[in-house]
């Protein structure tokens, strides 16, 4: 094994570098936020949003395709992606992956970008809304699977 080069940083860097540049909000600030137009991304893959669960009202873009459902200037954008003052929140399994994806958010130009705070173990333990998968209670956009198994 090689040494690190001195351009690299490690994981933790890179994250404690995102989260610094966002105000993460708890999943009851989300909630509250999400109730007065605010609109929830969820980027976990289908095989975790079949097992433990989907968000209803959430629009689930897989962390592959959102920087294209998100830019205002790109052709693929969602619909609702009409400009930069959105407020996107991201949520992803336990708020890892949702600071690194609201950070990308962040570098589009959507600066009110942020995530939430444990992800969605986080948002269930907090007896915040939640449906099975197969209740299809999320928007799918382009790009991303419902999952059925």
């Amino acid at each position: 094994m090689t040494g690190r080069p001195d351009s690299g940083r490690s994981i933790d860097e890179i994250l404690a570098a995102a989260r610094a540049r966002l105000t993460r909000v708890t999943p009851q600030e989300a909630f509250a936020e999400i109730r007065a137009g605010a609109m929830l991304i969820d980027i976990r893959p289908a095989s975790e949003r079949a097992t433990a669960g989907e968000i209803p009202g959430s629009v689930v873009v897989e962390r592959n395709h959102l920087e294209w459902r998100f830019d205002p200037a790109c052709d693929a954008r969602l619909p609702s992606v009409s400009g930069y003052e959105l407020r996107p929140i991201v949520i992803c399994s336990e708020g890892y992956t949702s600071s690194l994806a609201a950070v990308s958010l962040h570098d589009l130009g959507l600066t009110r970008a942020t995530d939430v705070i444990g992800g969605y173990a986080a948002w269930a333990a907090a007896g915040l809304p939640t449906a099975r998968s197969e209740e299809c209670a999320a928007a799918i956009a382009p790009g991303a699977f419902r999952a059925v198994f």
